[in-house]
């Protein structure tokens, strides 16, 4: 991937602004205190291949599969939903409001319109089957595991028996929350319970936390 404007790599990787961490909290499920500590994972991962503060896809799918070095269609769906401008990067604000989507204590509201845009591959405002199908495949290979095409035509034949309700071979945002809502399993990828103890894995962010709660009020 080629150079970004220099405009991208102004922003100082050391340091967020005290304004920043406190919109960013008021906007999401997380606290000042958790906007901080994401901060300082959003530095690790901008920084392991392009160092310019923002995250690039290779260092998104570095994130996620580690060294295995393979495309995955779950995974740039993912990018693309983080990348709120389209721009081909990931800055922290989109990074904080996305991942807020997966805070446990997001309403599910937000989960399940965040896994239907997932699922809708053609951006068509619907999940269409080849869509639905294509996704299954890519969940399994992100979870390595194998199972029969015909086991994978069970699922979607399952999961479309289930949830088109109107019977016209595509799945619509009302159909897709009221199968989610009768399926929990649907937004089990959804939660990522870490989340809610993001302080802990970076507690130096607690500590040496140059914003306080009561900022909330500004």
């Amino acid at each position: 991937m080629g150079c970004l404007p220099t405009k991208h790599a102004n922003r100082s990787l050391d340091s967020l602004d005290a304004r920043e961490a406190v919109a960013l909290a008021a906007e999401t499920s997380f606290t000042v205190s958790e906007v901080e500590a994401l901060y300082d994972l959003f530095r690790k991962l901008s920084n392991t291949i392009i160092k310019d503060g923002l995250i690039h896809k290779e260092e998104f799918h570095l994130a996620l599969f580690r060294k295995k070095k393979k495309q995955n269609l779950f995974v740039d769906r993912v990018f693309d939903l983080f990348d709120e401008k389209q721009n081909g990067v990931i800055e922290f604000g989109e990074f904080v409001r996305s991942l807020s989507v997966f805070h446990p204590d997001a309403p599910e509201e937000q989960k399940i319109a965040f896994a239907f845009r997932l699922y809708d591959l053609r951006q068509t405002g619907f999940i269409e089957r080849h869509e639905l199908k294509e996704m299954v495949l890519a969940l399994l290979d992100e979870s390595d595991l194998n199972i029969t095409s015909d086991a994978v035509e069970m699922i979607v034949d399952r999961t479309f028996d289930q949830a088109d309700t109107k019977g016209d071979g595509r799945i619509d945002q009302e159909e897709w929350t009221e199968f989610a809502k009768s399926n929990p399993y649907v937004l089990r990828n959804m939660s990522l319970p870490y989340l809610k103890d993001i302080t802990m894995v970076f507690p130096s962010f607690v500590i040496h936390s140059e914003i306080s709660e009561a900022d909330m009020a500004l």
